[in-house]
């Protein structure tokens, strides 16, 4: 057995799967979100071990005797969060996660730096971790002194699991220290942030062993003693390794917390420009390109907070047929925006909102500016020199029918939709866990699901599709200089 734990923003999954690569049975550990000021966003590292500790203890309970036979153990986890630890390895303070802004300033002046850009590959985004130590080291000279190993949340878990300070090159990459093309940290990046390697954890391949389960967490679970623990992968980067998006030109889409447009790659293609992630992937001698969007199912779930309705209420209320989109378009920057516009300050905005906008054309625009949102990531990639014929849907919004179809017909392209399964995160991660336990062949067992069905663009609205999008285009030049 193999068992793979995902880190989330909002809890821990841990996921069992057998050498058949069946899943067994998973379990969840629930976190939340602690926002004590606007644009901020931080957790407690404690609850992510009490999650972990839920969500093991739930399948020792219910699937024990499989439990007692993993072998190898795989970490996937939220990005980009800044896990800060003094001389005994105990958090300085919570983790500033991926999705807080208030680093924009100490980004924007690291970005001006032309090394980053050079050697990462990438602009410096305020949700990066090296933006967010300077500004811990600007606001927090105290706890800045005491620090003494930064991690990131997969690899704080890591630590608690075996001891052992080690990361991987698909999360490392996110954190602007990193080397990208050549895979090891930046003795030049980190100095421009006052820190040295010493500072940061040991790097290996995702497929790698980084570490084994302690012998007294081993004793609790009723597991054996040395279960090895792969390198694992930052979340998308492991969501790719369960969907199979390993060759070049496998692609998904993703519409989770954020939303990702994800190309898998065979060579390192920079584009910073074009405000792409390019990153290293999980396995070897692999990089991958990716748009994100900082607020997808996040959009629906806050018009759900203010409506009363559940996100799946919301979208019941649209049917399976896809309309032309109406008057009303949403921006969905409720955290600020990353590609293309590279914005921690913008916000979202509703436009064209009339006395016939009824709570199903205020749904309709949220899925439709998220699809939108993608479709300017789309652009992004094609910039950076990436041109994609099809994607796989996964993700919590992958669910809705109309969503699906909004998205094939504002990208121009076809979705699939794969079998029922679970492809995500944290089955990647279970994978890894797999080939590092077995020295398996990566692209032997990170293969693609079965299709069950494609949505295709709709032909008869492209056109109304292709308008809708130029309005929203046009929206955010006209709101930015409001914030």
């Amino acid at each position: 057995m193999y068992l793979g734990l995902d880190l989330g923003t909002s809890g821990v999954k841990a996921l069992l799967i057998d050498p058949d690569q069946r899943v067994v049975a998973s379990a969840t550990g629930d976190l939340d979100v602690s926002r004590p000021r606007p644009g901020w966003s931080e957790q407690a590292p404690a609850d992510w071990i009490a999650a972990t500790e839920t969500a093991i203890g739930k399948l020792q309970r219910s699937h024990g005797r499989e439990l007692a036979a993993v072998r190898g153990i795989g970490l996937s986890g939220q990005m980009h969060g800044a896990t800060v630890l003094g001389e005994d390895d105990r958090p300085l303070r919570p983790c500033i996660l991926w999705n807080d802004t208030r680093s924009h300033e100490q980004a924007a002046q690291l970005d001006a730096d032309p090394r980053f850009r050079r050697i990462t590959g990438n602009i410096v985004f305020p949700g990066f971790t090296a933006p967010k130590i300077a500004w811990m080291r600007d606001n927090e000279p105290d706890l800045f002194a005491r620090l003494r190993k930064v991690l990131l949340p997969k690899d704080y878990l890591r630590l608690w699991l075996s001891g052992g300070h080690f990361s991987e090159m698909s999360d490392a990459a996110g954190t602007s220290w990193l080397d990208v093309e050549n895979r090891s940290w930046s003795g030049d990046l980190l100095a421009a942030t006052s820190l040295s390697e010493e500072n940061m954890p040991a790097l290996v391949e995702g497929t790698q062993p980084a570490g084994a389960l302690r012998p007294d967490l081993a004793r609790q679970w009723g597991m054996a003693e040395g279960v090895v623990i792969a390198g694992g992968a930052g979340d998308n980067a492991a969501s790719a390794c369960g969907m199979g998006a390993v060759r070049p030109g496998q692609a998904f889409v993703s519409l989770g917390t954020s939303g990702v447009l994800f190309a898998a790659n065979d060579s390192y293609l920079p584009n910073p420009e074009s405000a792409v992630h390019t990153f290293c992937h999980a396995l070897p001698g692999a990089w991958h390109q990716m748009g994100v969007i900082l607020s997808a199912t996040d959009s629906l779930n806050w018009l759900s907070g203010v409506t009363g309705r559940s996100a799946g209420e919301l979208t019941a209320e649209l049917g399976d047929d896809l309309k032309a989109p109406g008057s009303v378009t949403f921006l969905p920057y409720l955290s600020g925006e990353r590609t293309p516009h590279n914005d921690a300050a913008i916000r979202g905005a509703y436009a064209g909102l009339g006395h016939e906008s009824d709570r199903t054309s205020l749904t309709r625009a949220v899925l439709e500016g998220v699809a939108f949102a993608l479709r300017d990531n789309l652009e992004a990639l094609k910039a950076a020199g990436t041109r994609l014929e099809r994607v796989t849907a996964i993700g919590g919004g992958s669910r809705s029918r109309y969503w699906q179809k909004a998205i094939a017909t504002a990208l121009g392209i076809a979705v699939d939709i794969p079998a029922d399964g679970d492809f995500g995160a944290a089955f990647g991660a279970a994978r890894l866990g797999l080939i590092a336990a077995e020295g398996a062949d990566p692209l032997s067992v990170c293969t693609a699901p079965a299709t069950a069905a494609t949505v295709k663009p709709d032909t008869a609205l492209a056109g109304a599709f292709e308008e809708a999008y130029q309005r929203y285009r046009a929206l955010y030049p006209a709101i930015r200089g409001t914030m």
